[in-house]
Order: structure tokens, then sequence, then C-alpha cells
């Protein structure tokens, strides 16, 4: 299995695996798109998104609500579970997002991974992404629902029988599986999970200043600076006996 596909000499491809159901996936892109904000080169940063799906077994039909959900998994009542909801809702509020548990409606993602790939062939995947991160945890739509789905696309340019008719096929039923596979081999267990440059991991949803520090050392060493060329009008002080040394290192090794 090929792991990566090399992105061009003079960008930085930034794989990132999430789930739409995942409350920390949205923080996690918010804290990234932070990140790139203070990044020098973020104009040549290419990203691309990878499915994952936390639970693969959902139910795609209205069930129960995430806090019975939560209470169900961890234990405890209700009570402890509305408690991690609403610590959740702060740490969202912290990087500008409003969560709205109370109107989240957890489905299945299968089918809306599969939208984002569609989406990554037209060029407005890191738009549809949004749209569907948006739509689950701040205005409570069933993402269950392939005409949510479809209406949603067309929100973000995407033509409306096209989609329909990529989600009844499966078209890229396989892209999500081939996703997720991947995910698997590099050992992947939990999302939000960048990879940078092919070969540096940061797992999870991590400040704006450990991604920046990461974006920063994988540039460093895929796009290592220039040789700096000494010319006819290079100081005749720094090529002596058939020697030429860097301007400036000569005077600060005699002196070290």
């Amino acid at each position: 299995m090929t792991l990566f596909t090399p992105s061009s000499p003079d960008k930085l491809r930034v794989d990132i695996w999430s789930d739409i159901a995942c409350p920390w996936c949205y923080v996690g892109k918010r804290r990234f798109e932070a990140a790139l904000s203070g990044f020098p080169h973020r104009d040549q940063v290419e990203v691309v998104w990878h499915s994952f799906e936390l639970d693969p077994s959902a139910s795609a039909r209205p069930g129960q609500s995430m806090r019975a959900i939560l209470a169900g998994k961890y234990g405890g009542g209700e009570a402890r579970a509305q408690g991690m909801l609403d610590s959740m809702t702060q740490t969202a509020a912290g990087e500008g997002l409003e969560y709205h548990f109370e109107r989240l409606q957890p489905t299945n993602t299968f089918q809306a991974h599969q939208l984002i790939h569609l989406a990554a062939e037209k060029g407005v995947q890191d738009a549809m992404k949004e749209r569907l991160l948006r739509a689950f945890f701040v205005e409570g739509e069933f993402l269950g629902d392939r005409e949510v789905l479809v209406r949603l696309a067309s929100e973000v340019g995407l033509e409306a029988g096209e989609v329909r008719a990529a989600l009844e096929s499966g078209q890229y039923a396989q892209a999500v599986r081939r996703d997720e596979a991947q995910a698997h081999a590099l050992g992947i267990s939990g999302v939000p999970f960048f990879v940078l440059g092919g070969k540096y991991g940061v797992s999870g949803a991590q400040s704006p200043e450990v991604l920046r520090s990461a974006l920063e050392q994988v540039w460093a060493e895929t796009h290592p600076a220039p040789l700096t060329l000494l010319t006819s009008d290079t100081p005749a002080e720094a090529c002596e006996d058939g020697q030429c040394a860097v301007p400036g290192r000569a005077a600060a090794e005699t002196r070290g």
C-alpha cells in the first residue's frame, strides 16, 4: 500500500484523519487553521482530509441523544455525561465554535465521508468538511438523511444530481475504506491525527503553538535554505589560499 502521494517540491502536504461526529476534530480543525495563520509558508501548505469513523457500527437512523450514549459508554449516569458535554462545549467556545449538543443527532457518518471525497475531486473538500461539521455540531442537522447531505453539498457549490447519484451508487465508498485501511496501517486509533510531510505524526487537537512548531520543523527539513554562492563581487578577504569562507563565518570562528 502506498501511504502517501508526494507533494510538489514547493509545497508541504498535511494529511488529516478525522470524523464528522468527533467534537475534538472540529476543535482540531480550528486550531490547525490558527497555526496556519501564523505560518509564513501557509500558501504552500496542501491539506488533504481523510476519512475515519469512530463508530462504524452506528445506525443511520435517529436514535439516542449524545448524553444517553455517553452515559452508556462511560457510566456514571446522565449527570456525569452532561458534565462531559458542558466541558466540551466550553472548550469549543474557546475556539469560536458554538456547540449545541442538545440539538445533535448522532448517526452513521459513512455517507458523509463519501461526500467529502466527491468534494475533493471538485476542489471544495475543506469547504465541505467545514459545512458538515457545522451542520452536525452547531445546527443539529441529521446527516443520516441523504437529502440533507445533498442540500449541504449544494451550499458549497456541488451539483445536487451528481451528489445524489454518487451517494446512491456508493461511488466513493471504497475511497473511504482505503482511508480507514491507511489509518490502520499507520497505527492511528484516535482522531484528529495530522501527518506532516508524509513523515511526522501529531495526535490530537493540539494547541496552535504545537501545530505551528511542527509545521516549521517539517518545513525546515523538507525545504532547506538555498546555498549562498560567492561571486566575483565577494570581498577578497573571503577567498584566500585557494579556499573560500562563507562571509561572517570565519570571523565568528576566529572569535570563538
